[in-house]
């Protein structure tokens, strides 16, 4: 089954989990370790991450670790870029906009 990125981040357990992710590559039983709710109930979290592609997973002897689809990620940086774009414009005029106000108030 495939999921949507989107609804996947949509859960902040499951984005805390890709923050973790970030930083090493880790084991159930550890991320497990991070939050206050059951083993089972982080494992669908990551089920879910998973299944969107967010997440992938790598048997090493007994173990299963999971690391973040870097590719994946990319999409929803792709997508959020031009948006990025559009706040940093009206940032950038907002701050002119204030600086003139301020040029202003102290010309007086």
């Amino acid at each position: 089954m495939k999921r949507d990125v989107f609804q996947a981040i949509a859960d902040p357990t499951r984005r805390a989990i890709l923050v973790l992710l970030t930083l090493q590559t880790m084991t159930p039983n550890a991320l497990a370790e991070h939050f206050d709710s059951s083993r089972q109930a982080v494992s669908k979290h990551i089920k879910v991450l998973t299944e969107a592609q967010l997440v992938k997973q790598e048997q090493a002897g007994r173990e299963i670790y999971y690391h973040l689809n870097p590719k994946k990620m990319k999409e929803i940086a792709d997508w959020l870029e031009p948006f990025r774009l559009m706040w940093e414009s009206k940032f950038s005029k907002l701050d002119n906009v204030l600086k003139n106000l301020k040029t202003k108030q102290h010309g007086k």
